[in-house]
This record gives C-alpha cells, sequence and structure tokens, in this order.
C-alpha cells in the first residue's frame, strides 16, 4: 500500500512537471524589461556540459525576432533565432559566458530600448577584454514583454564603444 501511495505521488508530480506550458515555466522571464533581459544573459552564457536552452531563448523572443551583428567595418548580418541555433547545434558547446557590465533602459508605453554592455568570458569569474555593446527592442503584448530584434557591435582598437558607454552617467 506505501509502495502504490509513493508512486502515484512521484507519477503524478513528473506529469505535472513535464506538463508544464512554456507560459508555465518561463513567465517569470517576461514579467519586466529586467527579468527579460537577465534571462537573455542567462540562457546564452553557461558551461559546455549545460544544454542549450532554445526553448527558453525562443520564448523571451517574439516569433520574427532579428539578430543583427555589425562587424568592424559596419557591415551588418542580419538573421533570425533559428539560424543563430543552428550551427550551436552542429558543434559541441563551449564554456561561454556574457556578463552584463551595465544596462540602460528607455521605456515608453508598450515599447522599450535597452542598450546593455557586456563582456565575454570562458569563466565567470575571471573578467576579459572581450566587450561588445547590445541595442535591444522590446514591446509588451498580452501581459508580458518579447525580445524584437537585438543588435550587437562588438569592442575594437578603433572602436571603444563599450569604454565610453561605462563612463556615461
Amino acid at each position: 500500500m506505501k509502495k502504490t501511495i509513493i508512486l502515484t505521488v512521484a507519477f503524478t508530480t513528473c506529469i505535472s512537471i513535464f506538463a508544464q506550458t512554456k507560459d508555465e515555466k518561463y513567465a517569470k522571464d517576461v514579467q519586466s524589461i529586467d527579468a527579460i533581459i537577465n534571462a537573455y544573459y542567462d540562457v546564452i552564457s553557461g558551461s559546455s556540459k549545460e544544454p542549450w536552452q532554445y526553448e527558453r531563448d525562443s520564448f523571451i523572443h517574439s516569433t520574427n525576432a532579428v539578430i543583427i551583428r555589425l562587424d568592424e567595418n559596419g557591415n551588418t548580418n542580419p538573421h533570425t533565432l533559428e539560424s543563430e541555433y543552428i550551427p550551436m547545434g552542429l558543434s559541441p558547446r563551449q564554456d561561454f559566458y556574457e556578463i552584463e557590465l551595465k544596462r540602460n533602459v528607455n521605456h515608453f508605453g508598450n515599447l522599450a530600448q535597452v542598450w546593455s554592455a557586456f563582456e565575454i568570458r570562458t569563466d565567470p569569474k575571471i573578467t576579459s577584454d572581450i566587450r561588445g555593446l547590445n541595442s535591444i527592442q522590446l514591446h509588451f503584448e498580452n501581459g508580458r514583454w518579447f525580445i524584437d530584434s537585438w543588435t550587437c557591435e562588438m569592442e575594437s582598437e578603433r572602436i571603444r564603444l563599450v569604454s565610453s558607454f561605462l563612463n556615461e552617467n
């Protein structure tokens, strides 16, 4: 009898955990601008032993979100979230941590613009000189925030954008 009760409780618990919808699993990630930006950095960061979090990442982005990277010459490389994950899925994951250094948020009605300086590390506790600046656009709809696009430019000898951004008030 005890075994039956224990198995029933365990089975019911497993079903309720695995039956969670994405809305239930990731609801806290999209309740505020701070929460969604923190989730963004959490999703892309991790050790080589952790799996990619594609489901969570796709939940915080709008369906047609666009990712744009600027190279050192200012040329753009726009693509979708799905195409971002294709090369990741084809190669082993490496230790990668994108650590936010500073954030500025402009929020008007259901729109938000976030400027976010970051540093790329292979160990979360050891600083590096690899830095960049994200320009992230969001909108609020149906009680939650969505990332619509983000544009990234890396700092270089020629472009000291992160240093300038960090020194602003």
